[in-house]
């Protein structure tokens, strides 16, 4: 959800900041995490002269959130990692101002009084969200010489990134695991020589809320259920009208894609633009800003971009949820010239979170997963299943200029969260798309009492009779839950015959991950082993040229929750068994999507 799109004035610039930043904690407790989640808990120092944003958030006890989910025992202990040491001058608010920030600091301690005593559901409590290895870890500058077992191949020179959720603050109500910051991973890989360092990304949000002290953007997810939500909308809505804070550069988190395009390597979450993350030449992570193609791009951007392994183009979405047009589509050629936006009609908005492109056609499903703001005056979250709406796909040309030949086929009870791959088969004039189909569809936001199951399934479009049809590629005995992998990328919009995806078992934690062959159903598992899981498995090809479609390598970040020891591992993607594994100096906490870059790509990023 884009809560940008809900305040419309035109704001003041954000004020000098109220706090005067700590210096970096690096330690951080080696076992797992759950939270008394207390206001008074965050992790800053206010100066003795300067008004405070939160000055009467100090609660004279402790006070809980109940959590109708099993918690742990132990405390969740959050990292200070809040900048520099720069003394910051002092806040220069006006009279109006501090009396109003005053009563705007009241009027939040009520709220988080009343939401402390008011039982969260397990999609957005944190104590669920993220706790045990979901949890934050502080910033790491680059560590060299990392410790090998095996042997790393040799055409495995460049950097593996990864995004992530990362909160820098402890929340103060209801968290979900995709609201937190941006967080990104990288392994340097130098003829063997092997670093590791992890960065936040410096989102405007970020920065804002490290010089505030304390989280003040709404959470999409986590924070905007019901009446408690609209009224942090309407406290957010007051202290950026106050000026207090600035939301006009953007409110993104940019925690989930990763892509490497015309020499910029792109953090991505749908509720912003793009910001442009650098590794340097010793293989460090540096935040460059907030990226829009050179004035180009003036609205979000969906996080699963697609490039086209053939043209070099790369393809995107926009959603809205406020106002229409509800979705747009674009493309950039390889030198990153935007083409104009293609407005697609939609009646309601949908969440929209990946899509697919094949060599001709980009296709984009329009699901029963939709936004209905009214729904928080209900009571309710503002994320809903719509029965009553049918799903279908839409199949528009890659090159098209309007939506007025798109065509779109009901695919009835269709739900995929993510796409792995789409083509074309000309003889029967369809289009074949493979993702996995999510049952409840909704259950990703909204609490259910009914199992999650991710069905990794082949939904046929056929473009001339408008009709389209679904199966099972695994066997029902066999059926696992897959969710995040890929396949090869250098055959991406073409025909693949095999897909490497995460076994989402036991959900949400990844035991390990499958090649699948999307034709057969065979179905050849690597499992991490016993208290041991990772992430999204990325397929990384052993050269262009190579014969085999799965002539390659699979890197996966893997953490062992009896040690509290992260690495990563490196399997041959031919005869599935572990080639090389590197010890990492830190926690690496399980996250979202990655990308390699090439040594060769590094040389020529853009400066």
């Amino acid at each position: 959800m884009d809560p940008t799109d809900l305040y419309l004035l035109p704001l003041s610039p954000l004020p000098p900041s109220p706090l005067t930043p700590t210096p970096p904690n690096k330690s951080m407790a080696s076992n797992p995490y759950s939270s008394t989640l207390l206001p008074s808990s965050f992790p800053s120092k206010l100066t003795n002269q300067s008004p405070r944003l939160i000055s009467s958030l100090k609660p004279s006890k402790k006070t809980t959130i109940n959590c109708a989910a099993i918690q742990s025992s132990s405390l969740l202990h959050f990292p200070q990692t809040v900048g520099s040491t720069t003394d910051q001058p002092p806040l220069k608010w006006n009279v109006f101002q501090r009396a109003a920030a005053t009563a705007l600091d009241m009027f939040e301690t009520a709220l988080v009084s009343h939401e402390t005593h008011t039982p969260l559901p397990k999609t957005s409590d944190p104590r669920v969200q993220i706790s045990g290895n979901f949890a934050p870890v502080p910033e790491q500058s680059v560590k060299h010489n990392l410790t090998v077992t095996g042997t790393i191949p040799d055409c495995i020179n460049g950097v593996y990134v990864r995004n992530g959720a990362n909160p820098l603050f402890e929340p103060v109500a209801g968290h979900h695991l995709f609201d937190g910051d941006g967080m990104v991973h990288a392994v340097g890989i130098n003829n063997s020589a092997v670093s590791y360092s992890c960065k936040l990304t410096e989102t405007h949000r970020l920065v804002q809320e490290r010089e505030l002290g304390r989280p003040v953007f709404p959470k999409a997810i986590g924070e905007l259920h019901g009446h408690s939500g609209v009224a942090r909308l309407a406290l957010f809505y007051a202290r950026s009208l106050l000026g207090l804070v600035d939301h006009s550069k953007g409110m993104g988190v940019a925690n989930a894609g990763l892509v490497y395009f015309n020499g910029r390597l792109l953090a991505m979450s749908e509720d912003d633009l793009p910001y442009e993350i650098r590794i340097t030449p010793q293989s460090d992570i540096e935040t460059v800003g907030r990226f829009d193609f050179g004035n180009q791009l003036m609205s979000t951007m969906i996080a699963h971009p697609k490039l086209d392994p053939v043209t070099g183009e790369m393809f995107a979405l926009s959603y809205d949820v406020v106002q229409k047009p509800y979705l747009k589509y674009f493309k950039f050629s390889p030198n990153g010239e935007k083409s104009a936006d293609v407005e697609i009609p939609l009646t309601v908005p949908t969440m929209m979170h990946d899509f697919a492109i094949t060599e001709n056609y980009v296709v984009i499903p329009d699901q029963q997963v939709v936004f209905n703001l009214q729904e928080m005056i209900k009571g309710g979250s503002p994320v809903i299943y719509d029965e009553k709406k049918m799903s279908r796909f839409g199949i528009l040309s890659k090159n098209a200029e309007s939506s007025g030949e798109m065509i779109w086929v009901d695919s009835p009870e269709t739900f995929c969260f993510h796409l792995w791959n789409a083509w074309e088969e000309p003889e029967t004039d369809e289009v074949v798309v493979i993702g996995s189909c999510m049952t409840p569809p909704d259950s990703i936001f909204n609490e259910s009492d009914d199992n999650l199951e991710s069905v990794l399934s082949e939904i046929r479009i056929n473009l001339t009779t408008r009709k389209s049809t679904k199966r099972r590629i695994l066997k029902q005995s066999e059926q696992v839950n897959l969710e995040a992998g890929m396949v090869n990328r250098d055959m991406l919009g073409r025909k693949t015959r095999f897909a490497y995806l995460a076994i989402a078992e036991p959900w949400p934690k990844v035991s390990g991950f499958a090649k699948v062959d999307l034709v057969t159903g065979e179905m050849k598992k690597f499992l991490y082993g016993e208290n041991r899981f990772g992430g999204e498995p990325f397929f990384l090809p052993r050269d262009s040229n190579s014969q085999g479609e799965d002539d390659g390598y699979v890197l996966a970040f893997v953490h062992d929750e009896k040690t509290w020891k992260s690495e990563l591992q490196i399997i041959n993607a031919l005869s599935m068994e572990l080639e090389a594994s590197v010890k990492l100096p830190s926690r690496v906490p399980y996250g979202f999507h990655g990308t390699f870059i090439s040594s060769k790509d590094l040389a020529h990023q853009a400066q």
